[in-house]
């Protein structure tokens, strides 16, 4: 949730962001003009009191005070009635107003205007025309097999893709353990406050899968498939204190994620880089205010550490406050070399890298002591990708095909298969 101290920041994010703003500006006028005369009331009301208790209970002065402070409990009364609608309707307007960029973050209106950081490796280059993944019929990747059992967008992974999957979900957990990262293994399912905890809810319900199970009429009971690990990692904080000496907490989890993807008709409807069901590995820092940016950018480097390991081409991009996702005060997209992608191959993005700073931790009520008896402060929250398994595994294929179709497998994988070194370039699935 935004801090209201930096509304004027988030108009960076552009016009569309204005009316959102100028909306909770006029609830939360009303708010604050239903406290005022509720204050100026509550005053009135002490005063009558006061009066009331120096006049003879049976004179007729005492009987007008008695009167004015009965009509002044009335008015009160519904003043604190509509006073709490108006907080409720100023809140509501405040969670769907997106969090406000860090200085850092360049301007502009879309992906045209991110800032690349830095590139790493050498492009991969082909003495053959590279194919893309899902035209390497052999790996394993049956997208048909989904469509039956469920439907598009879903995928089963057969022979060498689910090996190959499993591999780099192993590799990744490995690799982030033994570098701080504390391994946890979430649920699936969320409740709606967690949802709402971490910015998915209310602004993007369209794009989650709802769970058709009894809430009983509670709306915060509603389940939901978990969009992202990020949900349940950074709720495993919500509503607590934490100690200033406990921080930075580093967290690293696998899990399934589940999108319904609804404003992305017509995008990526070949193969596996946007299906509506994939594997991914989400890194979660929870730091003070002060920590934030160093751990932003070794966050980063984690992400790209998974990369580097395994050999791929990629870069960094810096995304514009047009570009941002909802919660993220300031993102890193680290976008991965594809070849077998339209004409001469193409970047994608594998990972977001983001800082929150205190935008979920205000919705989750995360909070920590700076010292002993100190007043709690809200925590800054650190999110990443770390990595898409899928994306990764596709960029593997691409990358790594050779020219009689087998794939090298890169050597950091070959110790969870068992020593192999390639996918053969025909293989039973």
């Amino acid at each position: 949730m935004l801090d209201p101290a930096r509304m004027d920041d988030v108009l960076r994010r552009g016009d569309a962001v204005r009316p959102l703003v100028e909306e909770w500006k006029t609830a939360d006028k009303r708010r604050r003009d239903l406290q005022s005369s509720l204050d100026a009331m509550r005053a009135a009301r002490n005063a009558a009191n006061e009066r009331m208790s120096k006049l003879d209970k049976k004179s007729p002065e005492f009987a007008a005070a008695r009167d004015e402070l009965r009509a002044l409990s009335t008015q009160i009364k519904e003043g604190e009635a509509k006073e709490t609608e108006a907080a409720d309707e100023s809140r509501a307007q405040l969670m769907v107003i997106p969090n406000a960029p860090h200085p850092s973050v360049p301007d502009g209106a879309d992906e045209h205007s991110n800032a690349e950081l830095h590139v790493w490796g050498t492009r991969p280059t082909f003495d053959f025309a590279p194919k893309a993944h899902w035209d390497l019929d052999h790996v394993g990747l049956d997208f048909d097999a989904g469509i039956r059992i469920t439907g598009a967008r879903f995928t089963v992974l057969r022979g060498w893709a689910a090996k190959l999957n499993r591999a780099i979900i192993s590799y990744m957990l490995d690799l982030h353990s033994a570098h701080g990262f504390n391994e946890v293994w979430p649920p699936a399912v969320v409740r709606r406050t967690s949802l709402m905890g971490t910015g998915q809810l209310p602004k993007f319900e369209e794009d989650l899968f709802r769970l058709d199970i009894d809430d009983q009429g509670v709306l915060d009971n509603r389940m939901y498939l978990s969009p992202t690990a990020e949900v349940q990692v950074t709720n495993l904080h919500n509503d607590q204190i934490l100690e200033a000496a406990d921080l930075p907490l580093r967290y690293c989890a696998y899990a399934p994620c589940f999108r319904a993807e609804a404003g992305s008709a017509g995008k990526d409807t070949r193969g596996l880089i946007r299906q509506h069901q994939f594997d991914k590995v989400e890194l979660v820092k929870i730091t003070t205010p002060e920590q934030s940016y160093a751990e932003h950018e070794s966050m980063r480097e984690a992400a790209e550490r998974v990369l580097q390991g395994l050999g791929l081409h990629y870069r960094v991009v810096t995304l514009c406050t047009g570009d941002m996702g909802f919660s993220a005060a300031k993102t890193y997209d680290i976008e991965v070399w594809l070849p077998g992608q339209g004409e001469g191959g193409a970047f994608r993005e594998i990972a977001s890298v983001s800082n929150c700073e205190d935008f979920q931790a205000r919705r989750a009520k995360i909070r920590y002591r700076p010292a002993p008896g100190e007043k709690p402060r809200a925590v800054h929250t650190l999110n990443g990708s770390g990595l898409a398994v899928g994306r990764t595994l596709v960029a593997i294929v691409e990358q790594y095909q050779q020219a009689d179709g087998s794939i090298v497998i890169p050597t950091a994988l070959r110790s969870y298969l068992g020593g192999a070194e390639r996918v053969p370039a025909k293989t039973a699935t």
